[in-house]
């Protein structure tokens, strides 16, 4: 056994790497046909039933708005009531002909199984679910005192996009499933940092600072469109903005350059410049 690892430690890649020269160009054209297939003869969400998570500000609150342009009935789940009735009335102007608001927290699984109950009894059926309520903690791993207090974060990120992949494998063509990595986003928690004085930011903080000033943000409506229009496309992953994948390829090619560069800027450069 440890010498059919030898053979394939020595031979295995260097033939995968000949075999995806050879391959990859005609798929590259093949999937780009595809493509412009797929955007030709994109879903047409009108009358579909759409359930929205984290619906009452950001990310949420701007697809349930491009949906409702579309002409699709939403139910808008958060645990912020008052918020909720006033994006159920703007998508409503907007051109949704039903919108349902549900309050509920999804951190508490009881409170997600009763409200995608009460949401498919409503309508009798569910077409599109958005998954797109999370959690955010921006700071320096130094900076909590136990695991706890990273625990849902961890399980909010990487975990789930292993999670929905795992899905759609299983799945296959019967649910579309489309991973949605978005770069910095206008929200509420961008303009709380930004209005934040430097000087009385803890270094965590100040890394938050500094992504939200040197990386350039999108729009939220431009990010909600984007992601409605690679929904309807049957896209499998979407990173907005796109040129954010350059960030990949660096980590991919060359982690040793990456992680220099990430530690200099998000550590050391804060640091320093906190002191001046």
């Amino acid at each position: 056994m440890d010498l059919l690892h030898k053979f394939l430690n020595i031979v295995l890649l260097p033939i995968t790497l000949t075999v995806l020269l050879l391959f990859m160009p005609p798929f590259l054209f093949l999937k780009f046909l595809w493509s412009l297939k797929r955007s030709i003869y994109r879903e047409n969400v009108a009358a579909k039933v759409i359930l929205i998570t984290g619906a009452s500000s950001g990310i949420g609150e701007y697809v349930a708005y491009e949906y409702a342009k579309r002409g699709a009935r939403l139910a808008l789940v958060a645990r912020r009531e008052d918020r909720l009735q006033a994006v159920a009335d703007r998508a409503r102007k907007l051109g949704s002909p039903e919108v349902v608001v549900v309050r509920a927290d999804v951190s508490k699984v009881e409170e997600c199984k009763q409200f995608v109950n009460e949401i498919v009894n409503y309508f009798g059926r569910l077409d599109h679910l958005v998954n797109n309520a999370g959690v955010s903690q921006i700071c320096l791993f130094e900076v909590f005192t136990q695991f706890s207090d990273i625990a849902s974060i961890m399980a909010s990120k990487a975990a789930l996009i292993s999670f929905f992949e795992t899905l759609r494998t299983e799945f296959g063509q019967d649910i579309g499933i489309t991973i949605v990595t978005p770069g910095i986003i206008e929200s509420e928690m961008i303009q709380r940092f930004s209005q934040q004085n430097k000087k009385e930011m803890t270094q965590g903080e100040f890394f938050s600072e500094v992504q939200a000033n040197w990386i350039p943000t999108e729009t939220t409506e431009g990010c909600a469109k984007a992601i409605l229009d690679s929904t309807c496309n049957g896209d499998m992953y979407l990173t907005e903005p796109s040129w954010m994948k350059a960030g990949f390829w660096v980590k991919t090619l060359c982690p040793e350059v990456f992680e220099w560069c990430v530690h200099s800027l998000f550590v050391i450069w804060p640091w320093t410049s906190k002191k001046d």
